[in-house]
């Protein structure tokens, strides 16, 4: 029998052990009882991180979409599959069943293989989250071809750069989406974006704001007519365990994206299995992921994980601060939302608010609260923790990135006492390793080192896509036979692992290597603050020294610039020790994030060194009109 779902403490150590000591025996169950086969594999896994190759379930075939749905329908066919929230509060819910979601996948399936689109093809999905965004994905993985979405945030360019490099042949995009009070149109961008790339012969709309847009002759369709017309039967394209089911590029916080390469099985495995453990989904949970399907959270666990589980999955099209602040809670009460989870930076975004936005909601529902997209600081998960989840719920803080394609390590709910900033500890068949800086691994407990991997997983990124050397080059070269993660980490005491950030952000002032995330905490901790990021710039004597961007609460608004900056640095010299002081405190309305939520640190380290000639594209910040403001302020 295979341990699908773990119960308590000492199941997950007896399971942790055997992924460990097993790891072929271990999938290899989980992968046999829990999902559908049309061939079962030859071998469970071959690896050689020195080439990097990795396969598993070799020579398996499947569908991806015959998990996630078909399997379904005899069960659970009139179960809701997903509930999709317009970014309106007063428009009415979607909730489709698994028996609808089969046909609309099926259609769309017929429609993008009566455009030409077959087994390998790249398919462009640039799309707001609105349902035809989870059955375009699911529609090319039920055909074999390769989906690569992009964040209907990006820029033409950056949509431009990624068609191109994932040499797509279609685009699904729509004629504009809602962002709270803002409608924006996103086909203008797309007609920008394909104005350099010519391959891209057909391109579907679907209509959603009803903007005036400009449909090209022989190019340009509407959706809805063509998935009207479409048969709603289709057979689901057998692939084999390693074919490729998508390609997302990671928000690039340095240089060119790179095209993460995800194929089928193992993808699958993961994520059903990381998704059934870190949120304890039970038949009739209501689970709601606020990211976007355009990041690799949307991909693993808005669609994927949960349908591969038959879950009820939440979409939402909208932003937490439309109509008002109180959207989320609003939202947890109406669908009774069991499990939560959502990312740091809006959980400091709501915390600023008025706690009524809170208090006027029941929140009884909740179970499992979760944390996504870079480490909680203490502050936010105390909120979190006390506010939202009442001391009752749960909080998972979960680490992982694009490239591991499922949840590394985090606390699994009611398995895993937590602790407030850690993640905890690795899931079944995850092997981390601390490393020094001369490629040593460290041993023990209470040390800190950068964060490696030194095993497969099933849901590990395969490549860069078009480019195998620099897939071996980031993650492969630092350290012999391991995977780098790019992130430092620390171990406690009992083994619990906490992510410092990443290696790149440690800074060297007067020989002492500060990392900045700790000198972040303490300043956030100071009542005034919401949010902070520190970067180095060169310094005469010191070689570096620190420059701090604060974003102040409301009540922290009011207060004397200096006397707040004394203050600050005084928690600092508390906390971290005075070497950790900034020389420099400017206080900021907004910090330049990545669509995904993470701070640019390239764009800061630029001002901080007053070197603001070549900033790369902004555009596709989430909110490039702050670099502005920063730069014009700046100390």
């Amino acid at each position: 029998m295979s341990n699908y779902h773990i119960k308590n403490l000492e199941e997950y150590f007896q399971v942790y052990r055997k992924s460990v000591r097993e790891p072929e025996n271990f999938w290899a169950e989980i992968a046999e009882e829990h999902f559908t086969w049309r061939k079962k594999w030859d071998n469970v896994l071959s690896w050689d991180f020195t080439k990097p190759e990795v396969k598993w379930f070799e020579n398996a075939k499947l569908n991806i979409t015959e998990n996630c749905i078909d399997r379904h329908l005899l069960t659970r066919g009139e179960k809701t599959a997903i509930i999709w929230e317009p970014n309106d509060s007063s428009e009415e819910a979607q909730h489709i069943t698994y028996n609808e979601l089969h046909k609309k996948v099926n259609k769309l399936a017929n429609v993008l293989k009566s455009k030409g689109i077959q087994k390998g093809d790249r398919v462009c999905i640039y799309l707001p989250m609105v349902p035809e965004l989870a059955y375009s994905v699911l529609a090319c993985a039920r055909i074999g071809a390769i989906h690569s979405v992009v964040f209907a945030g990006f820029s033409s360019k950056a949509l431009a750069t990624r068609t191109l490099d994932a040499d797509c042949k279609m685009m699904i995009t729509s004629d504009g989406s809602y962002r709270g009070a803002k409608t924006l149109n996103l086909k203008n961008i797309v007609d920008e974006a394909l104005e350099d790339c010519p391959d891209v012969s057909s391109v579907l709309v679907v209509k959603r704001t009803g903007e005036e847009i400009n449909m090209k002759d022989g190019r340009d369709e509407w959706l809805a007519p063509l998935m009207d017309k479409a048969s709603e039967q289709c057979a689901p394209e057998i692939v084999d365990a390693e074919d490729p089911l998508f390609i997302l590029y990671t928000s690039g916080s340095t240089g060119k994206p790179k095209g993460m390469l995800h194929t089928t099985a193992g993808y699958m495995v993961y994520t059903a299995f990381t998704f059934k453990n870190i949120f304890n989904y039970t038949e009739g949970d209501v689970y709601w992921c606020t990211a976007d399907i355009g990041w690799i959270t949307g991909h693993s666990y808005i669609v994927y994980g949960p349908l591969a589980n038959g879950a009820t999955t939440v979409m939402f099209e909208g932003v937490p601060s439309y109509p008002d602040y109180g959207r989320f809670w609003e939202i947890v009460e109406k669908h009774k939302i069991t499990q939560f989870y959502t990312a740091p930076t809006a959980i400091r975004a709501l915390a600023k608010r008025n706690i009524e936005f809170v208090e006027n909601h029941d929140l009884s529902s909740l179970k499992v609260l979760g944390s996504v997209g870079e480490p909680i600081n203490e502050e936010a998960w105390h909120w979190f923790n006390d506010n939202i989840g009442k001391n009752q719920s749960p909080i998972v803080d979960t680490w992982w990135q694009t490239e591991t394609g499922g949840i590394m390590i985090s606390p699994m709910p009611y398995v895993t006492p937590t602790k407030p900033t850690y993640a905890t500890l690795p899931m079944p068949g995850i092997q981390p390793s601390l490393m020094d800086d001369d490629g040593k691994e460290i041993k023990g407990n209470q040390v800190s080192g950068r964060l490696s991997v030194k095993f497969p997983w099933p849901s590990i990124a395969r490549t860069v896509w078009g480019d195998h050397e620099r897939y071996k080059d980031t993650y492969f070269s630092t350290f012999e036979g391991k995977y780098f993660t790019g992130d430092g980490a620390m171990r406690d005491e009992v083994g619990y692992y906490r992510i410092t950030g990443r290696t790149d952000d440690v800074i060297i002032v007067s020989g002492h290597n500060l990392g900045t995330a700790p000198i972040e905490d303490a300043i956030n901790e100071h009542p005034a603050v919401a949010e902070s990021a520190v970067v180095g710039f060169p310094h005469d004597v010191k070689g570096n020294a620190l420059y701090a961007f604060v974003i102040l609460k409301e009540s922290g608004e009011s207060r004397k610039r200096d006397n707040l900056r004394k203050e600050i640095n005084q928690q600092i010299a508390d906390k971290v020790g005075p070497i950790a002081k900034p020389d420099k405190i400017q206080f900021v309305e907004g910090l330049p994030k990545t669509r995904s939520g993470k701070i640019m640190r390239r764009i800061l380290r630029k001002i901080a060194s007053d070197d603001t000639s070549d900033l790369g594209d902004t555009s596709t910040l989430l909110n490039p009109e702050v670099v502005e403001a920063i730069i014009a302020e700046a100390l």
